[in-house]
């Protein structure tokens, strides 16, 4: 009994209280402004609106932090996400997300260290793409206006950043310009990362070039100076919470290099309350999608279309053609097949035409996945890529009835058209034939219904999941082809398929682009896009 008593006084609340208050002073105490060594004397302090109000940033080197003077929300999370639902899993996605409220109250720096850990560990570094594929679109979504336009000014620009280097360094560099980043780099073993940092890089001046008096540092009240680095500053410009309050987001039309591509299939910036909504949301999704996937396979379309809007899916229509038309050829008079050309949104674009039209369609490809194909639940005509054979292809199935094609060669996500085939505007032979151009968008608002270097099966699955995936159809005025015995037919079937180009951009307020297949793929997934096992396309 003497025991346990002296076992619970040793213990008691009082001497609890003092021992639980140094553990958390020790963690949530904020972290010193400058090193021993520096001292307030060295820099001079002045606020972010000063900077802007210079003219002489031309001259200067302009070095800053990345969380705190460049983007408009300091929350790291949406990231980590990202990278943890893109690059890993939906498991590993889970297991941040409920390990961030215990994240939230550890320290700063231990709380991006368990990130880092939960997100990273047991990635293969070669395969790694979120980087440059996915994490760019949702950076450049928070960068403010009002610093960039500031920050673009300087003669050189330099960004430090706490986060690895593999995450910020793409869209730094290549979509903003930066002339130097420098991040923290990640330990690999054979090849794989360990889900650990590197100690802080050490400032080489030599690698940013001839450093001088004329460096000015940005960063925020908040952020500690790391000595490496602001020490060479002879002025440093604080940004406070209500300047970046304030701050505008910066608009696409002022990326210094415009975002075409970008892969991942979350559409939406994964806040914590984001992810909290998505996971509530899969179950309901999954079985959404296969209960509309069912619908669509197996009724016919005046059963089919009422029941797949009833469960949210939108299908809009403007100028729905007749299904069919008389054409006079020179020899006798036959039903000619149409040629809808469309530009290429998902894999569901030629079934959404036949919906729109109810009508059976063929759809050529120019490469489709196997998979793909055993599940579309309408004919499929995979094209060789040799235009003589295509040529004679296509003029047989369009003898057969109409046909459906994506000259663009895979899909874009963004208000931008690829370069057109001009494949589709020649058929071999003397038939005489019609091209329907169809302006189409799709939208969705939680997974994308496309991918890169995922698995190109799953995308009507995905497409589906969306709690109101929408789509629009708009068909246009009738052409006429060019045929292959005409009079400068190499020229004019590539100003038919420009025309064609330009005439659905207008309709979309799209921007055309010569830019390929092949450059979306070098760009997203480091390949050239060809079908292997039915994971690309």
């Amino acid at each position: 009994m003497n025991n346990m008593s002296l076992f619970l006084k040793a213990f008691s609340f009082r001497k609890l209280v003092p021992f639980f208050s140094r553990f958390l002073l020790k963690h949530f105490r904020k972290p010193k402004i400058f090193y021993k060594n520096l001292t307030i004397s060295q820099f001079g302090f002045q606020k972010f609106q000063f900077l802007a109000q210079r003219s002489d940033l031309e001259d200067h080197f302009m070095i800053f932090n990345v969380e705190s003077a460049l983007l408009k929300s300091s929350s790291l999370f949406p990231y980590f996400m990202l990278v943890a639902f893109e690059a890993g899993s939906l498991l590993r996605a889970f297991i941040l997300f409920v390990s961030y409220p215990f994240i939230r109250i550890c320290s700063e720096n231990f709380g991006l260290k368990i990130m880092v850990m939960v997100c990273f560990f047991g990635l293969k570094k070669e395969s790694f793409r979120a980087g440059s594929a996915v994490l760019p679109k949702f950076f450049l979504e928070n960068v403010g206006m009002e610093s960039f336009e500031v920050l673009k000014r300087g003669k050189k620009k330099v960004a430090v950043s706490n986060l690895p280097q593999v995450m910020v360094e793409s869209f730094l560099r290549d979509y903003l310009n930066i002339d130097f980043v420098f991040g923290r780099e990640l330990k690999v073993f054979g090849g794989y990362f360990l889900g650990l940092m590197e100690d802080k890089r050490e400032f080489d001046a030599f690698e940013v070039g001839k450093i001088t008096s004329d460096l000015i540092g940005v960063s925020s009240f908040k952020k500690s100076f790391d000595s490496q680095w602001f020490s060479y500053c002879k002025e440093i410009y604080l940004v406070g919470e209500g300047d970046r309050m304030h701050w505008n987001q910066l608009p696409r039309n002022l990326y210094p290099k415009p975002l075409i591509f970008h892969d991942g299939r979350l559409a939406f910036r994964p806040s914590f309350l984001a992810t909290l909504s998505m996971f509530m949301w899969l179950p309901v999704g999954c079985i959404l999608s296969i209960i509309r996937s069912f619908t669509a396979l197996s009724l016919p379309y005046n059963i089919a279309i009422p029941i797949v809007a009833f469960t949210g899916v939108q299908l809009r229509l403007k100028n729905v053609p007749k299904r069919r038309f008389e054409a006079n050829l020179e020899n006798n008079k036959t039903q000619a097949g149409l040629l809808y050309v469309t530009n290429h949104r998902t894999l569901l674009d030629p079934l959404m035409i036949s919906y729109g039209l109810k009508t059976p369609l063929t759809a050529v490809t120019y490469s489709l996945s196997r998979m793909s194909e055993i599940l579309s639940p309408i004919k499929t005509v995979r094209l060789a890529r040799d235009r003589n054979q295509d040529a004679m292809l296509m003029k047989k199935m369009l003898s057969q009835g109409d046909l459906v094609v994506c000259p663009e060669g895979t899909t874009c996500r963004e208000s931008y058209l690829l370069r057109f085939s001009s494949l589709f505007s020649q058929l071999a032979g003397d038939i005489d034939h019609y091209i329907l151009p169809v302006a189409m968008d799709s939208h969705v608002s939680m997974f994308y219904g496309t991918t890169a270097g995922g698995y190109k099966c799953l995308d009507p699955l995905f497409f589906l999941m969306n709690p109101q995936p929408t789509y629009t159809l708009q068909f246009l005025h009738k052409v006429r082809g060019v045929a292959a015995n005409s009079d400068h037919a190499e020229k004019s079937k590539f100003d038919v398929a420009n025309s064609i180009q330009n005439e659905i951009a207008k309709v979309l307020g799209f921007t055309c682009t010569t830019l390929t297949r092949k450059d979306k793929y070098l760009i997203l997934a480091g390949n050239e896009g060809i079908v292997q096992d039915g994971n690309t396309r």
